[in-house]
């Protein structure tokens, strides 16, 4: 019986592919096989409704070595639709299993749904201004971004859990793994981010976002002039189109006019607040709340504000 394979390397993004994966279930009444390189996550998986999860288990640490090894699974399950995280691992491992499936493939998808025979998925194109539909023909591939879907609930009835031993290419060794220097966290995972731009006139004063961002018990973001321009701030910092995509409950844009490059990495924020002093920026056509006014007078008034 064809069935819905899912992987990722990154844990959260994993679980987080169940949904879209529990979706097309119901869709296509076709069991789901979760792929994890961990047992950890194995489990994890099937408890969250995976009707099987396989920890790939593997002397090898490099990821996109473990290629072979899923299209061999997703060959072995008949697989009509494989979902991949989106990561850059991800991305290459899923071209390498759609490449051996002699399947079609489409990347970032927003949406997923099966009509006809054809997997559709939207997905956006020019930094947000338009949206794509594409149909593929299944079987299919397809890679979801992290924070594209949250992770489901628990499910009633974990499902069940193999390990299965599996080569690795050798042709390729990780010979060492080296931090980049950025001891902050992962701002895609932050509930509040407090996102500054060039609004700011020099270095030091962003210590009035940090003092807002503590009140707040935010992490700090900014846009790529910030961080790749005046280096201000680590690029792991840097929300747009072509650094982090986030999906904090409270977004709070400073000093930054809002460019279309910019809100494709925040525009699915639950709740956005601007502050900026021109109050045709483009920021507050996308802001549920905004204040026009001088950060400098304004950042003050709301810390001071939140600490009572």
């Amino acid at each position: 019986m064809p069935g819905i394979i899912i992987f990722s390397e990154d844990s959260m993004l994993a679980a987080q592919l169940m949904t879209p994966a529990l979706e097309l279930k119901q869709s296509l009444n076709q069991p789901i096989t979760a792929l994890a390189l961990s047992e950890a996550d194995a489990k994890a998986l099937a408890a969250l409704g995976a009707d099987h999860a396989v920890f790939l288990q593997s002397a090898g640490k490099w990821v996109d070595g473990c290629a072979e090894a899923i299209f061999a699974q997703v060959n072995k399950a008949a697989a009509s639709i494989v979902l991949i995280g989106g990561t850059l691992r991800g991305k290459t491992i899923a071209a390498y299993v759609a490449a051996r499936m002699n399947a079609g493939m489409t990347t970032d998808a927003k949406t997923l749904k099966v009509e006809n025979g054809k997997l559709l998925a939207t997905r956006v194109l020019y930094a947000g201004l338009a949206l794509c539909e594409e149909a593929v023909v299944l079987p299919a591939v397809a890679t979801i971004r992290s924070r594209t879907f949250l992770a489901p609930p628990a499910a009633a009835t974990p499902g069940t859990v193999e390990s299965v031993t599996v080569e690795t290419d050798a042709r390729v060794t990780l010979g060492a793994v080296s931090p980049t220097g950025d001891t902050g966290v992962d701002i895609t995972t932050a509930g509040k981010l407090v996102a500054v731009g060039r609004g700011f006139r020099k270095k030091e004063d962003l210590k009035l976002a940090e003092e807002l961002a503590a009140v707040l018990k935010a992490e700090l973001a900014c846009t790529r002039g910030i961080a790749e321009d005046e280096h201000w701030l680590p690029i792991a910092r840097y929300v747009g189109i072509s650094g982090q995509t986030v999906k904090p409950d409270l977004y709070l844009a400073v000093g930054l006019s809002g460019q279309v490059q910019h809100m494709v990495g925040c525009r699915e924020s639950k709740v956005i607040v601007a502050v900026n002093t021109d109050e045709r920026a483009p920021i507050f056509e996308a802001a549920d709340y905004g204040i026009v006014g001088d950060l400098y007078e304004v950042l003050p008034l709301l810390t001071a504000a939140l600490r009572k």
